[in-house]
């Protein structure tokens, strides 16, 4: 069981730097280049709502990044508008500007063609509804773990 649970967690671990190479990978067909695969990811998770900086984070993994370093070079090339949050001065809220809109739609066109593509490999939605669940109870372990300690 030990051997099986370490594959597990470094199989999650290999799959979504994958999945990150794919976004790179889409990235450069395009020719962007002024923003990274992670912090594409970052504009694809603030999607059509504005959000502070905390939820943000708590929203996604990204995988060894600093999401402020990420949303300050966002702000910088334009993809990203921060505001002052109407009831705390001291918090921001981050919301998406056009240029930012163009590459969230673009990155949404690509997951959906990845998606249509990935349920070749499960022609039977419950498997792959069993796997998430099953993913989904891994992340509660594992965040059950980290409280206890």
């Amino acid at each position: 069981m030990k051997t099986l649970y370490y594959d597990i967690a470094n199989c999650i671990e290999r799959s979504y730097k994958l999945f990150l190479d794919l976004i790179k990978y889409e990235l450069d067909r395009v020719k962007i280049y002024d923003i990274n695969n992670v912090q594409a990811l970052v504009l694809y998770n603030i999607a059509d709502q504005e959000v502070s900086v905390g939820e943000l984070t708590s929203r996604g993994m990204y995988q060894g990044s600093n999401v402020s370093y990420n949303l300050k070079k966002l702000i910088q090339a334009g993809y990203i508008v921060q505001t002052p949050s109407e009831h705390d001065k001291r918090s921001l809220h981050v919301r998406l500007s056009e240029k930012g809109r163009q590459v969230y739609d673009f990155i949404d066109k690509c997951i959906s063609e990845q998606s249509e593509e990935f349920k070749t490999m499960f022609p039977n939605m419950k498997s792959l509804s069993l796997v998430h669940k099953h993913l989904q109870i891994l992340e509660i372990f594992w965040s059950q773990q980290s409280a206890r300690k």
